[in-house]
């Protein structure tokens, strides 16, 4: 996919479904740690959170390439990904700034 416009939009999805997947996982371990009643959460949400994780890793470097991030955009776009929801603030932010614009990616050769 070297769409400008995809690009965007599955960086779009996947911080989302990232930040979702956090609270989810907070959730888990509500129930788990703080109410003690059942475990079930964290064993559902946390393998759903890790494979969410690594995917907004890998479309965050791919769209850093494609849209031509610099050094400390793609740096704080990664580390986004370790406080909760803090993928939505940087996808906000990266759309408000024009880092997500189409016209700003260019296509990445095979």
């Amino acid at each position: 996919m070297n769409d400008p416009s995809l690009v965007a939009k599955a960086f779009r999805v996947v911080a989302v479904a990232e930040a979702l997947s956090w609270t989810g996982l907070l959730i888990g371990m509500f129930f788990k740690w703080i109410l003690a009643t059942t475990e079930v959460g964290v064993q559902v949400m946390g393998p759903i959170h890790g494979a969410l994780f690594v995917a907004y890793v890998l479309v965050t470097l791919w769209t850093a390439r494609m849209f031509r991030w610099d050094l400390r955009t793609t740096v704080i776009g990664l580390l986004a990904s370790i406080p909760p929801l803090t993928t939505i603030w940087f996808e906000r932010h990266a759309g408000a700034t024009g880092r997500l614009d189409p016209a700003r990616g260019r296509p990445i050769a095979g």
